[in-house]
Order: C-alpha cells, then sequence, then structure tokens
C-alpha cells in the first residue's frame, strides 16, 4: 500500500494505481523511456493496471514482464470502461491519464493525475485532477516518493 501523509487532510491509501496507455505512459503505442521500471517499483507497494483500447496492437508485448495487469476494452465507451474498471476496485485508487475519456474515472479515484506528455492533455481533464504534471516519468514519481505531495496538496 502506498500511503500519502498530506498536512491538513487524512492521509491517502493507495491500494490501486490505474494508467492509461496511450498518451499517457506510451506515445504511438510505445513504453515511455523511464516508464517500465518505475512500474515494476509500483508493482512492489500497490495493484498496477494499464488500460487501453490498444489502439497500435502493442500493449501486451510493451508492458510484459512489468507486473502489472493489462486491461483492454472496446474503442467504442472508453470512459464508461474505465471507469466501469476503476468502480470495482473498490476505492484507494491513483488514476493517472491524460484523455477526455480518462474524466469519469478521474472522478471516482481517490487521487488524480493528469500527464501533459507528448500527445498533450484534455483541457477539460485538468479541472478534473488533483495534480498535473509533464510527464509519465514525473507522475509515476509522485507515487514512488510521496513527499513530493506533501507541498502540492497541503491546506
Amino acid at each position: 500500500m502506498i500511503r500519502i501523509d498530506v498536512p491538513g487532510r487524512e492521509i491517502i491509501e493507495i491500494e490501486h494505481v490505474v494508467l492509461d496507455y496511450n498518451g499517457t505512459i506510451a506515445l504511438d503505442g510505445q513504453l515511455i523511456e523511464g516508464a517500465a521500471w518505475r512500474i515494476r517499483e509500483l508493482c512492489k507497494s500497490a495493484h498496477v493496471y494499464v488500460l487501453t483500447a490498444d489502439t497500435y496492437g502493442t500493449v501486451r508485448s510493451q508492458c510484459d514482464g512489468l507486473g502489472a495487469e493489462v486491461k483492454t476494452f472496446p474503442r467504442a465507451n472508453a470512459a464508461e470502461c474505465k471507469e466501469e474498471i476503476v468502480r470495482a476496485l473498490g476505492g484507494k485508487a491513483a488514476c493517472i491519464g491524460n484523455g477526455f475519456n480518462d474524466i469519469k474515472m478521474f472522478d471516482i479515484a481517490d487521487l488524480s493525475i493528469a500527464i501533459m506528455d507528448g500527445e498533450g492533455v484534455c483541457a477539460g481533464l485538468i479541472a478534473h485532477s488533483d495534480v498535473l504534471v509533464r510527464s509519465a516519468e514525473e507522475g509515476l514519481d509522485l507515487l514512488l516518493k510521496t513527499d513530493r505531495l506533501r507541498a502540492t496538496l497541503r491546506t
């Protein structure tokens, strides 16, 4: 479990880390350099899930050996599929994404991190995010080095 002790707020406990694939931890279907070892490290503290419609057909080969569970879904209704997956986890979830179809899962997450990397970030997602970062590496690092969130989220 990942415990985030933010001054002035309740402790945030994370048992599940949910990662959007394309645009978040992958660009053009290829895992972003530096994401693999971070995901392997996160798997030591939480259950990690990679969610995708697998537009490029590469998610399984790219995520093989990471320890994360890959969940694919049809390209239609992606937002609802992601929300359903996160809701089924029963709470204590951190979600990381960049797209419009991440809004619904962000709304039910205990912690939501928006990534503004190579594909950009949906402007509408920002209002549903707890934190906005410049890259997948920075977003994953927030969960590996939780003291970084103390100043950002404190009241």
